[in-house]
């Protein structure tokens, strides 16, 4: 058993409370259980109980054995001095605050049902990659629907706060933010650190400046490493235009390697030279990225952010010595799309946040509903269990759900499992 399962049991107060009592025989009644505390201190704060005539107010911890207060030296921490009860499963010895007074304790080894704890320990001690597997079928439609939509926006929660963080390092720059994101959208997981690593080199205030496609591919590449040794006319061409805008920009001593990126096992149409060049073709059409992220409005606009066709040279090679082929043109919707995922959907997220306007968060999911997006290991997982992703919104909602509740067998703090452990409970009251 784990703390957290009497973290449950009291925050619901899961207990038989018929003569409740304090180890110590006296009367007790919980008129509050107070709001549960995730920074230091006692578990729950502001809780307020009736112990014998007396009402106190204050906070609860909760221990699994009572002699953990001094294990973990609360004898010594004043912030536990206004602990007014100690709630636990098995009470084995007395505790008591700094001032050495005695804190009430309430055991409930005896007072928890049965087959709630049997269920619990079947959850965690499940064999099923998915702890609920063999009961996930008969959890009313409802409670996952309502626990996947909780999962997707904790997911974009989660992305908006990372790019936040990013928007704190770029000195609170929305467009410098933006371009970042898109940088290491661009990466397509493969190329992703090198991306980012090309971004840190070159701030947005120098790329706003290129308003060429042809400056744009010359500063990309170059500051890559991709023409060091040029070899061919156009590649030499853009290594002098890099020369000057290396030295105008004093951009030298920050230039990349050819080595840096990966070509190993991918298509020719996901080498990180086309990505590049699509990349240049997206920066040299907006003047403000993170502006016309701002404004458009259906996914047909989002796609045509990303989807503009690459300078002539690139639209017959993948490489600089590569002979010319017809192969390579505009970026395809499958790509779009994976942009849309991972930049256009995590910049929207982030602006809701500091904004806190929810219409950027619900044109998000909007953008994730209307994607169709392939299904993975993760959401097979849950297509095994009767439950098909059909978009991206509803693959999000699975690696959600599965990252935070479901792979370190949070099923307490998840709906689904908080039904399983219910509807158990209900049935034998």
């Amino acid at each position: 058993m784990k703390e957290d399962f009497l973290h449950y049991i009291w925050q619901h107060q899961y207990y038989r409370k018929t003569e409740l009592a304090t180890t110590e025989g006296e009367p007790l009644q919980v008129l509050r259980t107070g709001y549960y505390n995730t920074d230091a201190g006692p578990d729950f704060r502001e809780a307020i109980v009736k112990i014998g005539e007396v009402e106190w107010s204050g906070s609860v911890e909760i221990h699994l054995r009572a002699s953990d207060w001094r294990r973990h030296n609360h004898q010594i921490d004043l912030k536990y001095d206004q602990v007014i009860l100690h709630v636990v499963w098995e009470a084995d010895e007395q505790i008591l605050r700094t001032d050495g007074t005695i804190i009430p304790v309430l055991e409930l080894k005896d007072r928890v049902d049965n087959a709630l704890a049997y269920t619990y320990r079947q959850l965690q001690e499940a064999r099923t990659i998915i702890p609920c597997a063999n009961v996930w079928p008969a959890v009313p439609e409802i409670t996952k629907t309502m626990m996947l939509g909780r999962a997707l926006t904790e997911r974009l929660e989660q992305k908006g706060h990372e790019v936040l963080k990013s928007y704190t390092n770029y000195n609170h720059d929305w467009e410098a933010t933006a371009y970042h994101v898109l940088f290491k959208g661009f990466g397509f997981k493969i190329n992703q650190e090198p991306m980012e690593r090309l971004v840190k080199t070159l701030p947005a205030t120098i790329v706003r400046k290129q308003q060429q496609l042809f400056q744009l591919e010359a500063l990309l590449f170059g500051q890559a490493g991709f023409l060091a040794d040029a070899d061919g006319a156009y590649a030499q061409q853009l290594a002098k235009e890099y020369s000057f805008l290396s030295h105008k920009y004093s951009l030298g001593d920050k230039t990349m390697q050819r080595r840096h990126w990966n070509f190993m096992r991918m298509r020719p149409a996901n080498f990180p030279t086309i990505r590049l060049a699509q990349l240049a073709a997206v920066l040299a059409n907006r003047q403000s990225f993170f502006t016309a992220i701002l404004e458009a409005q259906t996914i047909k606009h989002y796609e045509a952010l990303f989807m503009v066709p690459v300078s002539e040279f690139w639209q017959e090679h993948f490489t600089f010595t590569q002979e010319p082929t017809k192969a390579t043109k505009t970026m395809g919707k499958g790509s779009a799309h994976n942009l849309v995922i991972n930049v256009a959907v995590p910049l929207l997220a982030a602006y809701a946040q500091f904004t806190g306007d929810r219409s950027h968060l619900d044109k998000a999911i909007e953008l994730l509903e209307k994607v169709k997006e392939a299904s993975n290991k993760i959401t097979r997982l849950y297509e095994e269990l009767g439950w098909k992703a059909k978009t991206a919104a509803d693959n999000q909602a699975a690696l959600s759900l599965y990252k935070n509740y479901c792979q370190p067998v949070n099923c307490l703090q998840c709906a689904v499992g908080n039904k399983i452990l219910k509807q158990n409970l209900l049935s034998r009251s």
